[in-house]
């Protein structure tokens, strides 16, 4: 009987063993996105609908849970890994304030936790990101739409638009901003154009200027980059604006004062203005990252330091 259960232990053996062989016939590299950040690079030994037995790169075998893994992705060769996908993370598509040309992947979301409020992003489809962001106080609520376009290894362009509302305070005040980022490098060091318009509407009144941006990311070590963001706006459109001046002189003819209304007219543009922001990101593991950085503000040919520091947390969702 011990001989019969351990013969039929061999044969079962076996034939598990002989399957797994059966599933490494494909040695295609691979990366499995993780669902809550970061991603393993390697090839699938053997999968099922419930786990994905997986070998790393380094030569270790570890068992992957299917429900934890976002998306697997061929990679097709070395160097896309060095050049590519290295330290990848959801937080590549961001800087401080602006975005790039690098896309989320589907189901890759993240939450950016800043001193004034929170943004959240959501991966809908690949090369496809819809987000939305407030303060604490829900004033405004802005909704932000990007759609990214690979143009190769080291060129990726993003068109997209920011939406937003005064919400439960100001409701009748709106805007939007219709942009476009073009980008050099890829998600390790970057750097990026982006360009657009923006239009602020309130009380019939509409009102808009040009912006654009240059910024761009450098990577240090496993831990940590540099990040340099900028906000220019260009000066506004002039117009002729009528004041109403009041003095009180003396009337000679009379000898008394009087009120003596005038009516000035003048031309004035709004001036243009720019916001830079270096500093730098700590890369503290899968799924989260903490930036710090100080901003000026740069007008009429003069930088004025801001006094509040730009304090940001990244999470994956």
């Amino acid at each position: 009987m011990r001989c019969l259960t351990l013969l039929l232990f061999l044969v079962n053996w076996f034939g598990f063993t002989q399957n797994l062989q059966g599933q490494t016939a494909d040695t295609t590299l691979v990366q499995l996105n993780k669902t809550e950040g970061g991603y393993l690079i390697g090839k699938i030994i053997y999968q099922d609908t419930r786990e994905v037995f997986f070998q790393t790169q380094d030569g270790r075998n570890i068992y992957v849970p299917q429900h934890t893994i976002s998306s697997i992705q061929p990679l097709n060769s070395t160097s896309d890994i060095s050049e590519q996908h290295s330290f990848r993370s959801n937080f590549s598509t961001r800087y401080f304030i602006t975005t790039n040309g690098l896309s989320l992947k589907k189901g890759e979301n993240y939450v950016l936790w800043n001193l004034y409020g929170p943004d959240f992003q959501f991966g809908i489809r690949d090369n496809f990101s819809f987000g939305i962001l407030t303060s604490w106080l829900g004033i405004p609520v802005i909704a932000t739409l990007k759609k990214s376009f690979p143009l190769g290894k080291n060129l990726h362009a993003a068109i997209g638009g920011l939406f937003g509302t005064g919400s439960w305070v100001l409701p009748e005040i709106g805007g939007a901003l219709p942009f476009g980022s073009l980008t050099l490098g890829n998600s390790t060091n970057n750097l990026t154009f982006s360009g657009g318009y923006g239009a602020i509407w309130a009380e019939n009144e509409l009102q808009g200027r040009a912006l654009s941006s240059i910024a761009g990311t450098i990577r240090l070590s496993d831990k940590f980059s540099l990040v340099f963001d900028s906000f220019i706006l260009f000066e506004g459109r002039g117009r002729y604006v009528t004041n109403n001046f009041e003095e009180y002189i003396l009337n000679p003819v009379t000898g008394e004062y009087e009120w003596i209304y005038k009516e000035i007219e003048s031309f004035e543009r709004p001036a243009g203005i720019a916001i830079v922001i270096p500093g730098i990101r700590w890369h503290q593991g899968p799924g989260k990252s903490f930036q710090f950085g100080f901003s000026a503000l740069i007008t009429d040919g003069e930088a004025i330091p801001l006094p509040i520091p730009m304090v940001q947390w990244f999470r994956s969702l």
